[in-house]
């Protein structure tokens, strides 16, 4: 039997002992990544909550194998946000759809969700009312039947069945007044139930996966109380694909105690925010390198290779990489290292002769 189909449903039930540390540790890290964002100049700050905004439209796409043009949609998100990024004009509906969806989620967090809202998101989603060749209905909630399939289409696995379609309307009262009501539940584990409880209900035809992360996001915002985006829970998310799809479905074919979920859910969400710190961590020690170094000439060549050692070149810094890197010759790359190794800004590695390469001076 699939969960909705037990005697109970929607009365999920978790172990709250048992999560306890992990919500503590998840609410610990999210308070401190708000903190660290404070401590950045307002361009880094504007540039981190666009980059992020683009990740969560790309990724949340990727995840059901549909690719947006990291471009594309970066322009698009600097364009609804008022950014002044030299945007180019998007024309594509399904960038913009999407783009529409998760800054009217993110954005407008404290507002409720109601059944139009969903329905305009959806829209949105599906502009030309087709989900790939097939015609979909769109800003509506299905009529027909729904499963989730794998594989070829003569050896496909059903790893889902969904509720009937008459029942969805009911099942979505049920699951907004709950959204909406002030529950007394932590809002990083009602993010959690949320994703789970909507995408079981498989509302839409198509679209589901997507909305049910825009829902996540949603109340994500109200548990921070802002509207700024920091991590991207759709990027990782998207790395840990296979463990996600795999966590719904076993908890979809369980009982009532969504406790393994909820775990999963946080987890992955712990992690962005550790991978959001990493960066920010990285993007401060890169301005207190430029601080150090003041108004000491630098041509645009250096600063290229020195912004990609900040960043976490990969091997060893060679004259001939520094060459091929810059598109320079190999006597312009030897003269511009040699300069920096008399100004203390690299080092040259202990090897010699062919083998000579340089690091950043600690």
């Amino acid at each position: 039997m699939y969960i909705h189909e037990l005697k109970g449903w929607p009365h999920f039930v978790w172990d709250h002992q048992y999560l306890a540390d992990l919500l503590i540790q998840v609410r610990h890290e999210q308070g401190r990544l708000i903190g660290r964002m404070q401590s950045i100049g307002f361009h880094k700050y504007q540039e981190t909550i666009l980059h992020t905004l683009t990740q969560d439209v790309v990724k949340t796409s990727e995840i059901e194998g549909e690719i947006l043009d990291p471009s594309l949609v970066r322009s698009s998100v600097a364009r609804h946000l008022g950014m002044d990024i030299g945007a180019l004009d998007v024309v594509d509906r399904n960038v913009e759809g999407v783009v529409e969806m998760m800054l009217d989620a993110t954005q407008k967090f404290n507002e409720p969700l109601t059944e139009d809202r969903l329905f305009g998101w959806h829209a949105a989603l599906f502009p030309a009312g087709r989900s790939g060749l097939k015609k979909i209905g769109v800003g509506a909630f299905r009529t027909g039947p729904v499963q989730v399939v794998s594989g070829r289409m003569d050896r496909e696995k059903v790893h889902f069945d969904a509720p009937p379609a008459e029942k969805v309307p009911h099942e979505m009262t049920l699951f907004l007044e709950w959204v909406n009501h002030d529950n007394k539940i932590d809002l990083s584990l009602k993010a959690a139930i949320a994703h789970f409880w909507f995408i079981t209900i498989h509302p839409f035809e198509d679209g589901n996966g997507r909305i049910a992360r825009a829902i996540a996001d949603l109340i994500l915002a109200r548990c921070e109380h802002s509207s700024c985006r920091f991590y991207s829970l759709s990027a990782q998310i998207q790395i840990e694909r296979k463990g996600y799809y795999d966590i719904l479905e076993k908890t979809q074919k369980a009982t009532l105690d969504i406790t393994a979920w909820i775990e999963w859910f946080l987890k992955c969400l712990g992690r962005s925010i550790q991978d959001a710190l990493a960066t920010l961590d990285a993007v401060l020690q890169k301005n207190k390198f430029w601080e150090k170094l003041g108004g000491a000439p630098i041509n645009e060549r250096q600063r290229k290779v020195i912004n990609r050692l900040l960043d976490g070149f990969e091997g060893k810094l060679t004259t001939s990489k520094w060459a091929k890197m810059t598109k320079c010759s190999q006597d312009t790359a030897h003269r511009d290292i040699l300069d920096l190794v008399n100004r203390g800004i690299l080092v040259k590695n202990p090897e010699g002769g062919r083998s000579t390469s340089y690091t950043l001076n600690p």
